[in-house]
């Protein structure tokens, strides 16, 4: 199955987000997922395989129970690939942090100063 096969489906990049904060239990997904998506246990154990049988997750015993986690490496391999397009939208973020710190700035000069913004040793 293709990368963007695998991280296409919604329930499956929710499963990754769940557990992008820390290994779960295959019970504990299958708990939230069920309530946020409404499908049955079996269809969740599905996606879980998918992922698991695709490389971004991996699971291990722990007694009766399986823990699952992310494996970061197939997401290394998408964000390789994302490199090439990031030209598109790193320049607009950087803008738009530019423009944030402006805000910032202007911000604490009214605060500081007077009602035209200036700062303390500017007002008249």
């Amino acid at each position: 199955m293709h990368v963007f096969d695998v991280l296409g489906d919604p329930v499956r990049r929710r499963i990754l987000e769940l557990l992008a904060d820390g290994e779960l239990s295959s019970g504990a997904v299958c708990e939230v997922i069920r309530e946020e998506f409404g499908i049955s246990q079996p269809a969740v154990s599905q996606h879980l395989k998918v992922l698991r049988e695709n490389g971004f997750a991996t699971v291990r015993p722990e007694g009766a129970r399986r823990l699952y986690a992310v494996n970061s490496e197939p997401l290394r391999d998408v964000d390789v690939w994302l490199d090439r397009f990031r030209r598109f939208w790193t320049p607009h973020l950087d803008a738009l942090g530019t423009e944030l710190a402006r805000g910032k700035r202007e911000r604490r000069l009214r605060e500081s100063g007077d009602a035209e913004g200036r700062p303390p040793e500017e007002q008249p």
